[in-house]
């Protein structure tokens, strides 16, 4: 009777660990949300929650493509620089060459997949060990190019087919936000209900059961990367509608934003696990707790050290879900 009292015990409790597991990135902006409207009376006000979404856009847009570079036990330290170089080539057509907006955008667009391509043929074609290699060259690379092509100058005066994504508003409702619930869904679709979705989950999950399986290891990863560098770009795109500019240095350190909204969001590091609006939810933890800081006037270095903290939690949560399937495995 012990024995069997005790099991029910146990299994109660781990249901709630997981539940915990699944549903704590979720638990956790709630409660910020509702510490920070007792905190301060701005927090719930529309034009602020509005505010939010519009800081929280571009790290929407450049997350989703890092997801499906974790997804498959990946990296790309460089999607800040693919922005910014995207912004500047986009910039670069329109203004400076006299290109038609919707030609610049392609371009813009075009040049953020093109980066991210290379990404992926320098992982899989150079066999380098690591896309950390990689990834981090192409931070370097893409952001010395910025430099050199803007002459390290902002470019301004950008049409407004070019920054009608990012700085346009239907009502008081920004455009960017039915454009992220679009995307969102998409991506939701392409990772669930595609055969390329499932094969990038295997990948991640086990890539010699994968490649056992017939899956093409490596046109995936270059695929992963390639949509990665592209999101970078549509990232970028909605930058330049905010600033109404494309700067040299756009998009310094988006990357450490936007892997943390996705480890945040219930993504492994170790691949095959992570969901698209689980990447929402960590993106808008990032978003909240930067702007409630800023309404509470905390200093913006204190802030570094509070999502430095929600980063490496996360990182600790990933780890412990991961122990029952290392325990198995070596058993």
């Amino acid at each position: 009777m012990f024995s069997l009292t005790s099991a029910r015990n146990n299994k109660a409790k781990f249901s709630w660990a997981q539940f915990l597991l699944r549903y704590g990135a979720l638990i956790g902006l709630a409660l910020m949300c509702l510490i920070l409207s007792f905190l301060t009376p701005v927090f719930l006000t529309l034009p602020n929650i509005l505010n939010v979404i519009r800081q929280a856009s571009i790290n929407a847009l450049v997350a989703l493509g890092v997801l499906l570079v974790i997804l498959t036990a990946g990296i790309d330290l460089s999607v800040g620089s693919v922005l910014g170089f995207s912004m500047a080539v986009g910039a670069i057509a329109s203004v400076k060459l006299g290109m038609p907006a919707p030609l610049a955008i392609l371009l813009l667009l075009f040049s953020g997949a093109f980066l991210g391509w290379l990404n992926g043929i320098a992982l899989t074609k150079l066999n380098l060990p690591h896309p950390f290699i990689s990834t981090l060259a192409m931070l370097n690379i893409a952001r010395g190019l910025t430099l050199v092509i803007t002459k390290a100058s902002p470019i301004s005066g950008l049409p407004h087919v070019m920054t009608w994504l990012g700085g346009s508003f239907i009502g008081p409702v920004p455009v960017i936000l039915p454009f992220l619930v679009i995307v969102y869904l998409i991506f939701h679709l392409f990772l669930n209900n595609t055969v390329l979705g499932r094969h990038i989950y295997a990948v991640g999950g086990n890539p010699i059961a994968a490649r056992r399986a017939g899956i093409n290891n490596k046109k995936i990863l270059v695929l992963v990367y390639v949509l990665a560098g592209f999101m970078s770009a549509l990232g970028g795109l909605a930058l330049a509608g905010r600033v109404n500019a494309a700067y040299p240095l756009a998009g310094l350190n988006y990357e450490l934003d936007a892997i943390a909204a996705v480890i945040i969001g219930g993504a492994s590091f170790f691949g095959g696990r992570g969901t698209v609006f689980g990447t929402l939810i960590g993106v808008f933890v990032i978003a909240v707790l930067r702007n409630g800081l800023n309404l509470l006037n905390i200093r913006a270095d204190y802030q570094l050290i509070g999502i430095g903290l929600i980063i490496v939690a996360a990182v600790y949560v990933d780890v412990i879900r991961q122990r029952p399937f290392t325990r198995s495995s070596e058993v």
